[in-house]
């Protein structure tokens, strides 16, 4: 009996920023067939990270759509319009947008995409031979191709993963509810933006006035984000493009040494946190209860009468450090990970010598099997595409590349004209 299940060209596996993206584009290219499917009810970016006056580190132009379809109708400035508050936010000559208005920029494409579906988790993925097989909790559906786009799970260290709870956390939780720390011992573990942005909400007495707050680094200092004009051409298609085909190991090597690139701290939260810490520490003379401390390494904890016991190992000399501390907050990051759906296919996957599943051009995933068809992947290839792949900055140019592939016809434009830096090597020139 012929299967008579929907046929898409493409299924997206979750709709955050990233394939949102995607589907944004793809609303203006009707020959193709895509849905884009989320578990949430309630469409949220990073809700659990939406902590007051928290800002994103790209501008508003790199929105989903602009930078290849700036006539897009899911444009961020067609989003103010429509809300009626362009000339306010001219106005308000913000540098950046608020983590809380870039949110609701989402959930207001995402609400309004009609091949973006919430409240639809898919519980399997397989392959007959000639398409993908999905399966949600209500329906079945066929695809030619797919699209993982399900983001990344928070990472803790392995000896803080047995404390996890209401008192040890990742970061990624914090703003989930209102929490009360008065009087407590705070520890925050993580240096990176995530880090400062709790730090800044501490010091205000967010959380209640603390007994102290300790703020632990692993990097030699606590460093700003390099977004100076020639660092930003690491985040350029131009960049990507020539350094997708350098090897595995140099680009690995690159990623590394470019960091703070994309994972500093803003100069502005570091001048507010130094401001701040001087004007109550040192000209109103508070008690010094909170700490910085750069170049600690937190390497195990415990907890003994529900009072945890961090330690960490200082960075130039060795020397071992504990921490009391009634409530620690790690700010580590994120982990790529593969969706639960996705396991009837995972023994399919190549993997590269570092365990991870290997990415080829056009940000597909090279697996074995299922004839033409393809998995892409956001947000998937760090070192195979750069600085710029975990990143919102080319999120628009990435998604025209994979809709100019899937469809054949190239509907997007993505010549660029070559920038001021010369990345590969030239020959001889003649002065």
């Amino acid at each position: 009996m012929a299967d008579t299940s929907e046929l898409l060209d493409l299924a997206g596996i979750g709709a955050g920023p990233f394939n949102l993206s995607i589907a944004a584009l793809a609303d203006g290219l009707p020959t193709l067939s895509t849905r884009f499917f989320d578990r949430q009810k309630r469409y949220a970016w990073h809700e659990g990270m939406m902590l007051p006056d928290t800002h994103l580190q790209t501008g508003f132009l790199k929105d989903l759509v602009t930078a290849v379809d700036p006539t897009s109708r899911w444009s961020f400035l067609n989003y103010l319009v429509q809300h009626r508050r362009f000339y306010r936010f001219l106005n308000a000559e913000l540098s950046t947008v608020s983590r809380a208005e870039f949110s609701d920029y989402l959930r207001w494409a995402a609400e309004g995409l009609d091949n973006v579906w919430l409240d639809h988790r898919v519980r399997e993925i397989n392959h007959d031979g000639e398409h993908f097989q999905l399966k949600t909790d209500t329906r079945a559906f066929r695809a030619r191709h797919l699209c993982l786009g399900n983001g990344k799970a928070p990472w803790l260290p392995a000896f803080a993963r047995v404390h996890q709870g209401e008192r040890c956390l990742h970061a990624e939780s914090i703003a989930w509810r209102a929490r009360d720390f008065t009087n407590q011992r705070v520890v925050i573990v993580g240096g990176g933006q995530s880090g400062a942005d709790i730090f800044i909400n501490a010091l205000r007495g967010h959380w209640g006035p603390l007994r102290s707050l300790h703020w632990l680094s692993r990097r030699r200092n606590f460093q700003p984000l390099d977004e100076t004009a020639f660092t930003n051409e690491y985040f350029t298609p131009g960049y990507t493009s020539q350094f997708a085909e350098l090897d595995d190991e140099v680009r690995r090597r690159e990623v590394n040494a470019q960091k703070y690139a994309s994972d500093g701290i803003t100069p502005a939260a570091l001048t507010e946190i130094y401001q701040t810490l001087y004007h109550r520490f040192d000209v109103m003379n508070e008690p010094r209860w909170a700490h910085l401390l750069p170049h600690r390494e937190a390497i195990d904890m415990t907890c003994d009468d529900g009072v945890f016991m961090l330690q960490a190992r200082h960075g130039t000399t060795g020397v071992l450090e504990l921490f009391d501390a009634d409530v620690v907050i790690f700010a580590t990051g994120f982990e790529s990970s593969l969706p639960e759906c996705m396991a009837p296919l995972l023994d399919r996957l190549q993997r590269d010598a570092h365990g991870e599943p290997s990415m080829g051009q056009h940000f597909m995933l090279d697996w074995q099997g299922g004839g033409d068809s393809r998995i892409y992947a956001v947000n998937a290839g760090r070192t195979r595409y750069g600085i710029a792949e975990p990143q919102l900055s080319l999120m628009a140019w990435r998604s025209a590349v994979i809709l100019n592939h899937l469809s054949g016809e190239a509907p997007f434009d993505l010549e660029d004209d070559p920038g001021p830096v010369t990345w590969t090597p030239q020959g001889r020139e003649s002065s």
